[in-house]
């Protein structure tokens, strides 16, 4: 375990002298922003009015708290490093370090992304604070409680986009899954709630990884309920276990394939 939080630290520490790219890359957090607040003030035309259970002030502080978990946990460890360790062959290599690539990867890709999640989270807030004020009814108690829900969704979410990297193993690029899973999660994951959806379509959506990615977390923050909380960690308990055991074999099968054709 020591050996993976060093991974961390350094990682962490590396990314410290990158602070100015992270900045840059808010551009594109802040046109997505700007456009979904100002669309939900228009469509809030009488800000006390509820749209299918949210207030205006819930709505934006949820698309804000969801498209902060989207852009600030995403890099290309998982997706670009990955793919290519595997495409080039270098995962061999890797293999024979004394540690578990797999536990590398995702120590190196949680050092790379805590810098900037912190730093979306207060732009997010600022912006938030901005546009509609604080969120209604928020106590700051129930972070205690919540902040797992984040760490666990952002465990979830790196198990799952892993699992598709190592597709790589028998197919030429993984990028467009990545891409599909990307434009999955940034739709019906962070702009619109669970609620917004047709109800034969909400069903669905709660059993995906979307529940306990995006949805499930921000929910516990706009509108918290002990009921919720148990709800989303029993389901991040359920695909927790889900992805790993996925991981581990589709990664089992690709080093075997990788020692059968002598890589």
């Amino acid at each position: 375990m020591r050996k993976y939080i060093f991974i961390f630290k350094t990682t962490f520490l590396e990314s410290l002298q990158y602070t100015l790219n992270i900045i840059l890359g808010f551009v594109s957090f802040f046109v997505v922003l700007f456009v979904f607040l100002n669309l939900w003030q228009y469509i809030y035309a009488d800000s006390t009015n509820l749209i299918s259970g949210y207030s205006m002030e819930q709505m934006i502080w949820y698309v804000i708290i969801t498209e902060i978990i989207f852009f600030g946990t995403r890099n290309r460890t998982l997706t670009g490093q990955m793919t290519s360790d595997i495409k080039s062959g270098t995962i061999a290599y890797n293999m024979n370090k004394p540690y578990n690539y797999i536990y590398y990867i995702v120590s190196r890709h949680l050092g790379e992304i805590t810098l900037r999640f912190f730093l979306y989270l207060g732009i997010g807030i600022l912006i938030g604070y901005h546009f509609v004020g604080g969120l209604a009814g928020f106590q700051a108690v129930n972070l205690i409680l919540i902040v797992p829900v984040f760490l666990l969704g952002t465990l979830i979410n790196s198990f799952l986009r892993m699992c598709i990297s190592i597709l790589s193993f028998w197919m030429e690029d993984a990028g467009p899954y990545h891409w599909i899973y990307d434009k999955i999660i940034i739709v019906v994951g962070t702009l619109f709630p669970v609620e917004m959806f047709p109800d034969w379509a909400q069903p669905l959506i709660k059993f995906s990884p979307i529940y306990v990615v995006t949805y499930g977390p921000a929910k516990l923050v706009i509108d918290f309920s002990m009921e919720m909380l148990w709800r989303v960690l029993l389901a991040q308990g359920i695909y927790l276990g889900i992805t790993i055991i996925i991981i581990t074999v589709m990664y089992q099968k690709g080093v075997k394939k990788l020692n059968v054709n002598g890589g």
